[in-house]
């Protein structure tokens, strides 16, 4: 009796259909690229299913859309960039970061290797181009100043997002802007080389390049710190196995599988958060600062109003 008991219950389970998994949407900042390997890696590797999440990774038309999305509830989750986080804040979007993605800056300021600019101070009365005004002039503003120069020290052309042929081409003496995982890889692979000259060397509080927000009223849901410790989990076997990590990447992505990917791949992966869901207060809080000095907000939110810490 009590064998078939057994059989009988494991029958029964047998029968029983899976639990679905909870669908969440994460809207990235941008096409695709080595920078957004915990998710990919979650998705292909199967931790987002382990953690019962079935995930959606949406590449944007428009790279501005994804934090208003998301507090519009038209997505669950937007990868963003930390210093565009206060200025949302400003703006009145509701939403707040529940977690890191690449907690390094990326940003800084390339000059080709071997030229007249040795030093930000060899920048004066010479051209800097640059993509996106606001942030970037905040931030070359800073370290020109930490070299003992000023704003008008240097000229400012807006190159739109040719930084790289910019420079190759002396259309200008240095770029503000360039990621040091791509650009500086872009202009050795053009013959290249380039000097690099890192904001949190040179004045600039340090700050989380990527991180992802998620609506104020999402912050609590049991999916989202399901979401986390899955990135988490990947993450650290993209660190374990880096090189089967690829792998599944470019299956995943066939056509980022070149030099200036593979390139980019190993310059990002030791700037990866390790504890997403982690949060340094003193940083956001400093950094908050930095945005309210260089007037780039009219005020300092308070932390809380804009970050959450998921457990």
């Amino acid at each position: 009796m009590k064998r078939f008991a057994a059989a009988a219950i494991a029958l029964a389970l047998s029968l029983t259909p899976a639990a679905a998994a909870d669908e969440l949407t994460v809207l990235l900042d941008w096409f695709v690229n080595p920078d957004h390997a915990p998710l990919v890696i979650a998705k292909e590797g199967g931790f987002f299913k382990k953690h019962g999440l079935e995930v959606e990774l949406i590449e944007p038309a428009d790279p501005n859309a994804p934090p208003k999305l998301v507090a519009a509830k038209q997505g669950d989750i937007a990868v963003t960039y930390q210093p565009n986080l206060y200025l949302q804040i400003q703006e009145g979007l509701p939403l707040k970061r529940i977690g890191g993605v690449v907690d390094t800056p990326l940003n800084c300021l390339v000059v080709l290797d071997g030229g007249p600019v040795k030093s930000i101070a060899d920048l004066k009365g010479k051209k800097v181009g640059y993509s996106i005004s606001g942030f970037e002039d905040a931030l070359l503003g800073m370290m020109l100043e930490d070299a003992g120069l000023k704003a008008s020290d240097v000229e400012m052309v807006n190159v739109n997002f040719a930084l790289t042929q910019a420079l190759m081409s002396k259309q200008v003496d240095a770029v503000i802007g360039a990621f040091r995982n791509f650009e500086l890889t872009q202009i050795r692979i053009a013959g290249g080389k380039g000097l690099a000259f890192f904001p949190e060397e040179h004045g600039v509080p340090l700050y989380d390049e990527l991180i992802y927000v998620a609506h104020s009223d999402a912050v609590s849901d049991e999916k989202t710190k399901r979401f986390l410790n899955a990135v988490q989990e990947a993450t650290i076997h993209i660190l374990n196995h880096p090189d089967d990590s690829w792998k599944l990447f470019i299956k995943a992505y066939p056509k980022l599988d070149d030099e200036l990917n593979q390139s980019a791949w190993k310059d990002t992966l030791p700037r990866f958060s390790k504890t997403p869901a982690a949060l340094d207060r003193v940083r956001y809080d400093s950094f908050g600062d930095f945005m309210l000095e260089r007037g780039l907000i009219k005020t300092k939110p308070e932390l809380d109003t804009y970050t959450a810490e998921v457990r």
